[in-house]
C-alpha cells in the first residue's frame, strides 16, 4: 500500500513539495545545520537558514546541494526524511509514498542514483526522476506534447537549465552550473576587490534583489552596505548603486547568454524558427532580476517573457505528473 503520493523540487537554494490531491505544501530553505562533532542534525529548512554566518564554531549551517545536484548525500538524506515527515506526520512502513523528484538534465548516472538512493532512504517506496526543463515548461504551460518548439530558461540558485522540448521530449539542452548564487558571489567578490569590504551571502543576495537589474537603469538606485573591513576587521558601512551592481554581476549573465546561444546551435532550423515565432520562457527565482527578460531578449534576438508563478514553474510541472502519472511516464526515469 502507498502512502500520499508526492513531488519534490529539490533545489539549490529552495525545495518545495507537492502532495497529491492538495497542491504545493511547503516551500523552505534547502539548509542543514548540524553539530561539527558528531554530525546530529540540529535545524532544518527556514530555521537553519535563520542560522548562516551566526552559528558558534561548533555548529555549520550548510546548503547539501550545490549547483543543482548532491554535494552532501547523507545531509542531503536527513533533509528529505525532514521534509517527508513533516508533509506526511507519523506513518507505518507500509504506508511510504511513491515520489517524483526533479534533476538537472546534465546530471549523471551516479548523480541521478544519489537523488533516488536519497529519497528511498528517506522513506520513499518509489523514486521516480523527472529532468527540470521538462518540469518546468509543464509547469509553465508549454505545449510540450506537441511537434512544435519550446524553449524554457529554468534559472534557479545553483543552476541554469535551458532546453528545446517537442514531441515530450529534450531536443537540445544545455545545463549551466550557474545561478542565483553565483550573482551572489560576484557581487560579494565585487565589494571585496573594490571597497576592500567582506559581506555574508545573505547581504549579498539582499543587494541583488534590491537594487540588482540585468540591464543598465536610467534612474540610479543607492543602498547602504554594512560589512567587514578586510584591513582592520572592524565593522564599516559604504554606498553601493546600482549600476556597480550591474558591471558585477555581468560575467555571470553573459554565461547564461552563451549558454542560450549553444542550445540554438543544437536545436534543428524548424524548431529554431518555432521560437523565434513565439519566443523563449525563463522560470526559476533569478528569472524576477529586475530587466532580465529584456536583456536576454536584446542579447539573442529572440522575444523573452517571464512564465507565470516562474518561482513554482518546476513543482507545479512534478505536481502535473504527478497527478496524471500515465500520461507523463515517458518524461520520467
Amino acid at each position: 500500500m502507498f502512502g500520499k503520493d508526492m513531488g519534490i523540487d529539490l533545489g539549490t537554494a529552495n525545495t518545495l513539495v507537492h502532495l497529491k490531491g492538495k497542491g504545493v505544501i511547503l516551500t523552505e530553505p534547502s539548509v542543514v545545520a548540524i553539530q561539527n562533532d558528531n554530525g546530529r542534525v540540529l535545524a532544518v529548512g527556514d530555521d537553519a537558514k535563520r542560522m548562516i554566518g551566526r552559528t558558534p564554531g561548533n555548529i555549520i549551517a550548510i546548503r547539501p546541494m550545490k549547483d543543482g545536484v548532491i554535494a552532501d548525500f547523507d545531509v542531503t538524506q536527513a533533509m528529505l526524511n525532514y521534509f517527508i515527515n513533516k508533509v506526511l506526520g507519523p506513518r507505518t512502513p507500509f504506508m511510504r509514498p511513491r515520489v517524483i523528484i526533479s534533476i538537472p538534465t546534465g546530471c549523471t548516472t551516479v548523480e541521478e542514483r544519489a537523488v533516488k538512493e536519497a529519497a528511498l532512504q528517506a522513506g520513499a517506496k518509489e523514486a521516480y526522476l523527472i529532468e527540470e526543463p521538462m518540469a518546468a515548461a509543464i509547469g509553465a504551460g508549454l505545449p510540450v506534447s506537441e511537434p512544435t518548439g519550446s524553449m524554457i530558461v529554468d534559472i534557479g540558485g545553483g543552476a541554469a537549465e535551458i532546453a528545446v522540448i517537442a514531441l515530450g521530449g529534450v531536443v537540445a539542452h544545455q545545463s549551466l552550473r550557474v545561478g542565483g548564487n553565483k550573482l551572489d558571489e560576484a557581487i560579494a567578490s565585487y565589494l571585496r576587490k573594490n571597497y576592500g569590504l567582506i559581506i555574508g551571502e545573505q547581504t549579498a543576495e539582499e543587494i541583488k534583489i534590491t537594487i540588482g537589474s540585468a540591464m543598465e537603469k536610467k534612474e540610479e538606485k543607492t543602498m547602504e552596505i554594512k560589512g567587514r573591513d578586510s584591513l582592520t576587521a572592524l565593522p564599516r558601512s559604504i554606498s553601493l548603486t546600482s549600476s556597480e551592481v550591474n558591471k558585477a554581476m555581468m560575467p555571470v549573465l553573459h554565461q547564461i547568454v552563451r549558454g542560450i546561444k549553444e542550445v540554438f546551435e543544437e536545436t534543428p532550423p524548424e524548431l529554431s524558427r518555432d521560437i523565434i515565432d513565439r519566443g523563449m520562457i525563463i522560470s526559476g527565482g533569478t528569472s524576477l532580476l529586475a530587466g532580465f527578460d529584456r536583456f536576454l531578449a536584446q542579447e539573442t534576438g529572440v522575444p523573452c517573457f517571464v512564465a507565470p508563478d516562474p518561482l513554482f514553474c518546476v513543482i507545479k510541472g512534478i505536481g502535473v505528473a504527478l497527478e496524471n502519472i500515465d500520461l507523463y511516464h515517458h518524461s520520467l526515469r
